[in-house]
């Protein structure tokens, strides 16, 4: 089997041999179904030795592309086919049935051994065939029920584990009318599963340890609302048993850098018309942050505020008003210190320095230590104010 087409043999027992249609079979011997039983694995065996040669051989993508999307293509045909056969077939002709199951499920593996060893030619996007698109559902309905019995006394993780299986089953449940599955979905969806099979959950007794089922669904980005709401609550209801900010403050920053040292497969989505999961939970990181900050800095102020006397130092200071805000300076003070344009020991150092001396339309008195906490949680629109008032001084420039 070097050349041709390597599912001859396979193609004319389905389309022919196995058809109602167009075999009588009454005619066929009990002797000769037991032969082609045996024919069936070595035929699978030799299928797949001569797609990886080929694959090897060919050299060339557009040509490995091709005849891997061709093959895969065949055997959905010869999968449909061989389904039709068998609810065509009288329920009398027991082993004739038993054979063609054989050749179902020697399509089914050939088709996974496509899709697990050539990923890269297949077209991902495609829509999936009806009658494939059944067979898949029920094996896959098959192993969701194989994870509830083996998660049932789960207590860990028990409504996250909850979460994960009733949103697999709710798409796995979906019509072709309500979502058209390509095969991208239907390869995420097996290989969750399969992980989901080999997970041994738990946790260990760090803070900042997520549960091993928690860094599965971030490296298979499982994005879906009711998973990222369970996972910021979680985090929340922690953070919230804390009593002071500064203990709050180092409880958040520590799940956020566990979090983002946590691995994430490339190209994966549970659902590709939402945002990453690791885009979402990180931007809610950062917004609890500068929340957290926020409420730090206005409790240290409050407290100056209460100790100072109302005529401090700072008002004798010849103050230089700025135009831009408390956010903006801090975006460009932190930019001088990166481009090493002013020389301080640290960043600190630099806004400790400059601070002072500054002040805005809306607040005179600037805490150093609040600008430069701003500085690390900038805003889409300060970034934009300050590359516009940048760009002015560009043009002011070129004039003189």
């Amino acid at each position: 089997m070097c050349g041709g087409y390597a599912l001859e043999w396979l193609d004319s027992l389905i389309m022919i041999s196995v058809n109602p249609m167009k075999t009588d079979f009454n005619a066929i011997q009990s002797v000769c179904l037991t032969a082609l039983k045996s024919k069936i694995e070595e035929e699978k065996a030799k299928i797949q030795v001569f797609l990886k040669s080929m694959v090897f051989s060919l050299g060339n993508e557009k040509k490995i592309k091709l005849l891997v999307r061709q093959y895969h293509s065949s055997l959905i045909i010869l999968l449909d086919q061989a389904l039709e056969n068998n609810a065509k077939c009288p329920t009398k002709f027991i082993e004739l049935k038993e054979l063609i199951s054989n050749l179902t499920l020697c399509i089914n593996e050939l088709l996974s051994f496509i899709e697990l060893r050539f990923p890269d030619y297949l077209s991902i996007n495609e829509r999936v065939p009806a009658t494939f698109l059944a067979i898949t559902k029920k094996d896959l309905n098959n192993k969701l029920n194989r994870l509830r019995a083996k998660f049932k006394d789960e207590t860990t993780d028990k409504n996250t584990i909850d979460i994960v299986l009733h949103e697999l089953s709710a798409f796995i449940g979906c019509s072709r009318q309500e979502h058209m599955f390509n095969f991208k979905e239907i390869s995420y969806m097996k290989e969750m599963c399969k992980e989901l099979e080999q997970l041994n959950n738990g946790k260990c007794d760090d803070i900042t340890t997520y549960t091993c089922l928690d860094q599965l669904l971030v490296y298979m980005n499982f994005n879906c609302k009711p998973y990222s709401d369970n996972f910021t609550q979680r985090i929340a209801s922690k953070i919230n048993c804390r009593h002071t900010i500064n203990d709050k403050m180092e409880m958040l920053l520590l799940h956020f850098k566990a979090f983002k040292q946590m691995h994430h497969k490339p190209g994966l989505a549970f659902d590709a018309n939402f945002d990453d999961l690791e885009v979402e939970i990180s931007n809610w990181f950062t917004q609890e942050i500068f929340y957290m900050e926020k409420k730090l800095h206005y409790s240290i102020v409050s407290l100056q505020g209460d100790s100072e006397p109302p005529h401090s130092k700072n008002n004798n200071v010849q103050k230089v008003l700025c135009i831009l805000s408390v956010d903006q300076m801090a975006i460009v003070l932190r930019c001088v210190d990166d481009l090493k344009i002013i020389m301080s020991r640290s960043l600190n150092a630099l806004f400790k320095s400059i601070v002072p001396f500054l002040s805005t339309p809306y607040q005179e008195n600037i805490s150093y230590d609040s600008m430069r906490s701003k500085s690390y949680a900038i805003e889409t629109r300060d970034k934009e104010v300050v590359i516009q008032t940048l760009e002015q001084m560009i043009n002011k420039i070129m004039e003189y």
